[in-house]
Formats: C-alpha cells, structure tokens, sequence
C-alpha cells in the first residue's frame, strides 16, 4: 500500500500541534503558577493560625502538609479535565457520570488504600502523632516528616526514609509526648566505698542539672542497681526534656568517668594477665 502525501497539507498539521502545544503549555503554567500561590497561602494561614490558637509546631505541620497534599490531588484532577476538554476536546461530563460506577469497581479491588485512608483519618483524629514525634511502629523507629490519608513518613536515624502504609500501622509507640527518662549505669570495683562513689556521682549530677536547661528533674543517684562479676553497679535517673535523654545520658558518662578518676576510684574493665614460666 502506497500513500500518497501530496494530499495532506503539512502546514495545517503543524498548525493544529502547535495550538495544541500551546494549550498545553499554558495550562500547565497556570497550574504551576495556581499551585506556588496556593501553597504560600496555606503555609501563612497555618502559621498564623498555630501562634493564634496556640497550636504545637509539630501538629501545625502535619494539617498544613495534609492539607497542601490535598490542595495539590485537586489541582491534578482539575488539570486533568483542563487538557481533556480543552486540548483533545474531551467531553468529560460522561466520564464523571461514569466514575461512581468505576469507582465501585475499583473499590473492590483496592480495600488496601481505602484501610490506609480509614486509619490515617484516625491517626490525625485521635492525635495519635504529629510530624517531629519520635514514634516506633510496624519494625521502625524515626522521626515522622508526613502525615498522610495514605502514607506517613518516618526518617530513620541513619537517613533512611521510611514509605509506611497507614494500615501496616496496628499499634504505634509516641517517644515525644512529654519528658523523657535519662537512665546511666556506672560500675564500680568492690574494692571501691560506696558511699563515697555515690557521693562523688551525685556532686557531678548536681553540677549538670545547674547549667543544662533541658535536664526537668534530677538526676538522681538511685543506688545500687546490681552486683555484677566485677563491678558494683550504680544507678542514675534523670528526667528531661523530649528527644534530650540521649545527649544528658552522654555528658553525664562523661562527668562522672572524670570524676571517678579524678577521686581514684576505679572503673572495672578485663584485664589479661599472661603468667611466664621459667625453666629451672
């Protein structure tokens, strides 16, 4: 079969891609444009909102994100319909009448995603969590950087970002709603007084809690936590604030590992003692 393209005319052609490259360049700029607007707009009104109505930085967070994700499935629906009817010229009042009947179907084949938005509703309802908690769930721990109706998004400690389905979440530990404990276990040889290391780890604790803000209550030396095979082990407790356990835990091994030298009081660790025997 031979065709003959002395008949088309070329330039009618590229007039017609050209007008529709056209329409879609300019619904597209729109969009883009409507998108930037809409989003600047929802990141004021919710940081106003949060300092107005006395709202946590963590739960304002997750509502603005929320809502600019469903700012943003609104504004692809409707670009959709934009390019339909107005580039291929799509009559798209038969496909909306259609979609309750589509939807049905495909209801029944995505039970998943309609858990996850079920549970994330819930999450967001009952305040289960907010974006910068520190929350365990479904094998991970991390920080929570989203909130979705579908997804929530947890990043590791090592970088990772975790991808969570909000129906994978049956049960969820919040790290970060109120203080937090700062628990140190210091051991001591048995040759050592107690009394006295006590003494000595309490006076580094006192100095700690004097000058560190993010250390509520302690900390204390509770005492004698266990016996082990070589060393007497002391216990300290401190309260403080959320997501600062850790690093009050650090500066107060590294207080009392110095004080402990500077009073000669010794620290337990293996030693190896290698026995020479000489010929007679």
């Amino acid at each position: 079969m031979i065709i003959d393209f002395s008949d088309l005319d070329f330039y009618a052609i590229i007039a017609a891609v050209g007008i529709i490259l056209l329409k879609l360049l300019v619904i597209i700029v729109v969009y883009a444009i409507v998108k930037s607007i809409g989003t600047k707009i929802i990141t004021r009104l919710f940081k106003r909102e949060t300092e107005k109505q006395g709202i946590s930085a963590g739960r304002g967070k997750t509502l603005e994100k929320l809502t600019t994700n469903i700012f943003t499935y609104a504004l692809v629906f409707f670009l959709v319909i934009m390019v339909l009817e107005n580039v291929f010229d799509v009559r798209t009042t038969a496909i909306l009448a259609g979609a309750g009947i589509v939807g049905l179907a495909i209801g029944f084949g995505a039970q998943g995603i309609v858990s996850d938005v079920v549970t994330g509703f819930f999450l967001l309802l009952e305040k289960q969590v907010d974006v910068d908690d520190y929350v365990t769930t479904a094998g991970f721990s991390g920080i929570v950087e989203e909130v979705g109706l579908r997804t929530t998004k947890i990043r590791d400690f090592d970088g990772s970002l975790h991808y969570l389905p909000n129906r994978e979440i049956s049960s969820l530990t919040n790290h970060s709603r109120g203080n937090m404990r700062a628990l140190v276990d210091i051991g001591i040889s048995y040759e050592d007084n107690i009394d006295h290391a006590i003494e000595v780890i309490q006076g580094v604790c006192d100095a700690i809690a004097a000058e560190d803000p993010a250390i509520k209550d302690g900390p204390n030396v509770i005492g004698v936590q266990g016996l082990g095979d070589s060393d007497v082990v002391i216990r300290i407790i401190a309260k403080t604030e959320n997501m600062m356990q850790w690093a009050v835990e650090r500066k107060l091994r590294k207080g009392i590992k110095e004080a402990l030298d500077a009073n000669g009081i010794d620290i337990p660790y293996p030693h190896q003692v290698n026995v020479e025997k000489t010929a007679e």
